[in-house]
């Protein structure tokens, strides 16, 4: 997507005030021209105006004129590439299938989930653009409930943990019931900033904020703060970076409060972790949709192998593996049918060359010298080695 993506983002600068284009924005330009009539206005109702007032104002107009129609030429060749490089980036056309949102209630619930996308992205002045347009059911309630997050992810981006901790306050017997440790962390966060804000350090500001906050988390959290207090006996930075502590001097330690926070918040509104657009377009997006699609080209092209081409058949399941990041592999809840055993990341589920599925270790049991299992619900065999870990 490295093309595609490159040109998206010229296009996004040249269409942006802040683009570094020579030529003025289309705004910008069409402000500077009304300036000038306002000015040239200005001077005829005061009697001040001269012989050159009429010839300036069209010099400007051509000037003005000038810099939209470049500004627009610059938009269109952007726009050209654009397409051509989609085009050589997804060489096979996307799949047809029937309209799925036909129905009224149907449109209405995929404009309501696009203008939570867009809100819950921080994108603000298009989710109102959108709800305006298409009249999407979305409460101002949770408009300002993404604003509130967004305006929190913006403070612990700046390294202010103020109105994180407020939130996590007033809704910490909700985190207490998920067992989630944020605000711990948000404390632990502030703890490991004062601890490294002078030179030469100065622990006696970070030990007594830990005094003060770390109590009421000792219970769950004690082998945590224990090593939070030693620490400080590898102080300063570039020593701790070098130490059994060195995890505590990491960046990521601040940084992935957001994701957490985000996560959390989210789930007090009774949303899922991830963005599900989001997850839809990166797996879609990165490949599942063309090989499902390649399947079903060779399904209809050998028809007479099955009997309906809506169906996928286990033969070509086995072949198709779609890459999916940690992010998007999910919990597993599968059951092996062999040792009726639920699976786990140890023990994870494991799909055998002819289709079927079994638990790892029932896949080590069944397997014979040489490694070749004999599948305990069809005749094939196969090589256990060749089994591939199924994420649900």
């Amino acid at each position: 997507m490295e093309g595609p993506l490159k040109e998206l983002a010229k296009l996004e600068q040249l269409t942006s005030n802040s683009s570094s284009s020579k030529s003025k924005s289309v705004e910008d330009s069409l402000d500077a021209l009304l300036q000038y009539l306002h000015q040239v206005q200005d001077r005829l109702k005061a009697g001040t105006e001269t012989q050159d007032t009429f010839a300036n104002l069209t010099k400007t107009v051509e000037a003005r004129k000038k810099d939209v129609e470049d500004r627009h030429r610059e938009i269109y060749s952007c726009l050209s590439r654009y397409g051509k490089a989609l085009d050589k980036k997804f060489t096979s056309s996307l799949p047809t299938s029937p309209p799925m949102f036909a129905s009224p209630e149907a449109t209405q619930a995929l404009e309501r989930t696009v203008a939570i996308h867009f809100l819950r992205t921080g994108q603000f002045k298009v989710a109102e653009t959108f709800i305006e347009e298409c009249g999407a059911d979305v409460s101002p309630g949770m408009h300002g409930q993404f604003w509130k997050l967004h305006q929190i992810l913006q403070s612990l981006k700046n390294q202010d943990i103020g109105p994180a901790l407020s939130w996590t306050k007033d809704n910490r017997d909700f985190l207490e019931s998920r067992s989630s440790p944020l605000e711990f962390y948000l404390h632990r966060s502030q703890y490991i900033r004062l601890l490294l804000a002078s030179h030469p350090p100065q622990p006696l500001p970070a030990l007594a904020y830990a005094k003060v906050n770390f109590g009421p988390f000792y219970e769950r959290h004690a082998l945590e703060i224990h090593r939070l207090m030693t620490c400080t006996a590898y102080l300063p930075l570039s020593r701790l970076q070098t130490s059994p502590y060195a995890d505590l001097a990491s960046p990521a330690i601040h940084f992935d409060l957001e994701p957490m926070f985000a996560k959390e918040y989210c789930a007090s509104m009774g949303m899922s972790r991830q963005v599900p657009l989001r997850v839809v377009g990166d797996i879609g997006g990165g490949g599942a949709l063309a090989r499902i699609e390649k399947v079903r080209k060779l399904m209809r092209e050998r028809k007479s192998e099955w009997s309906q081409t809506d169906e996928l058949p286990v033969a070509f399941l086995s072949t198709i593996e779609i890459p999916l990041p940690p992010e998007n592999r999910y919990h597993s809840i599968f059951a092996c049918p062999v040792s009726k055993e639920q699976s786990t990341d140890a023990n994870p589920p494991m799909m055998m060359s002819c289709g079927h599925v079994i638990a790892k270790d029932s896949l080590q049991k069944l397997s014979r010298n040489g490694g070749r299992v004999k599948c305990p619900y069809c005749p094939l065999e196969s090589n256990a080695s060749a089994a591939l870990r199924v994420y649900f």
